[in-house]
């Protein structure tokens, strides 16, 4: 192997002229830059949302309203749902593993039981947290409602 050998990888190059190797080249001088302005300088950047100098959009548009930082999301599961699973599955107990493994609930949501729908059987339903509606509609069947 000698130096006069050497040529880079199969389909490792991928442009015909490389930029900025003088006149001879077809393409020096300017390198395909242009003139002047950032974008000819090296190491320009483009910052996301940059329109030119105009104000951009995310800054024209009005802001309003309030985003509580502090609040605590949950997936709303009613107890329809619950009395349909305990229906196809047989169970007694219900958790948020069994809404998992049935597909309702993500692993890293929280779960909140919503009173819409009738039980039919007595459950202990485990769940982060219960409505009044709900929470009275499963100890009135003589169930429990455990809250994690």
């Amino acid at each position: 192997m000698e130096l006069y050998n050497l040529k880079p990888a199969e389909g490792s190059t991928h442009n015909s002229k490389r930029v900025g190797r003088g006149y001879g080249s077809g393409k020096g001088r300017t390198s395909t830059r242009g003139h002047k302005g950032a974008k000819a300088r090296s190491g320009y950047k483009k910052k996301i949302g940059f329109e030119g100098g105009q104000m951009p959009l995310q800054r024209r548009v009005p802001k309003f309203g309030f985003k509580n930082i502090n609040r605590v999301e949950y997936k709303a599961i009613n107890l329809s749902t619950i009395q349909a699973l305990v229906e196809s599955k047989g169970l007694e107990k219900v958790g948020v593993e069994d809404l998992i493994a049935a597909g309702f609930v993500n692993k890293h949501q929280l779960v909140k039981i919503l009173g819409n729908g009738e039980l039919n059987a007595k459950i202990d339903v485990q769940a982060h947290a219960f409505s009044k509606s709900a929470e009275a509609a499963i100890t009135e069947k003589g169930g429990n409602a455990v809250k994690l």
